[in-house]
């Protein structure tokens, strides 16, 4: 493992660890894991290798990153703040499932690069993996499944609270919709 490997891995748990107090969700905010997780697929995945049940590792590692992502995002509660915007706050379920999903690849990584390598290899033979690069790539591919489907469940629950924003003023005139902004009043 090298030092950015290590730092991959922080900025990941981080990414939760900030939303345990409650943060905005901004733009910025939802693609900052997207493009860290778009770099890592972009430097670290050299394809999906097929033969043997190399395919089974890769959609089986995926399957479970969606999961863990989804699972994490549903467990973060959303809800507006004063202002209106759409607040992410991670509960104790939703950074466990986050921690097991980045403390299991990062686990792995340890145990895989410091003296497991023998042990992988028979693991891997003994269930016709045929090769390392599968294991790069379920490992990347979980990461990645496990950030595009949190920042997708967290985005439609944040579009969601915006949205119950509208009929208050969808039931209302233009100039009442006005009236209303200008004097600083606001509907929940």
């Amino acid at each position: 493992m090298t030092i950015t490997d290590y730092i991959l891995d922080i900025a990941l748990i981080a990414i939760v660890v900030l939303q345990v107090r409650g943060r905005r969700l901004t733009p910025r905010s939802m693609l900052l894991p997207l493009g860290i997780v778009a770099w890592v697929v972009s430097h670290y995945l050299h394809g999906i290798p097929t033969a043997g049940n190399d395919l089974v590792l890769v959609a089986a590692c995926t399957a479970l990153g969606a999961l863990l992502g989804a699972g994490s995002a549903l467990f973060t509660s959303v809800r507006r703040d004063g202002d209106g915007f759409p607040v992410a706050k991670a509960g104790f379920v939703a950074g466990a499932l986050w921690v097991a999903g980045v403390g299991a690849r990062f686990a792995f990584q340890l145990y895989a690069t410091h003296g497991g390598g023998a042990a992988l290899g028979r693991f891997s033979a003994a269930h016709d993996i045929t090769s390392g690069e599968a294991w790069v790539a379920a490992l990347i591919l979980m990461a990645m499944a496990e950030v595009v489907s949190r920042t997708a469940v967290l985005a439609w629950r944040a579009y969601d609270v915006r949205r119950q924003l509208q009929p208050a003023f969808a039931d209302s005139s233009p100039s009442a919709a006005r009236a209303i902004m200008v004097s600083g009043e606001r509907s929940l």
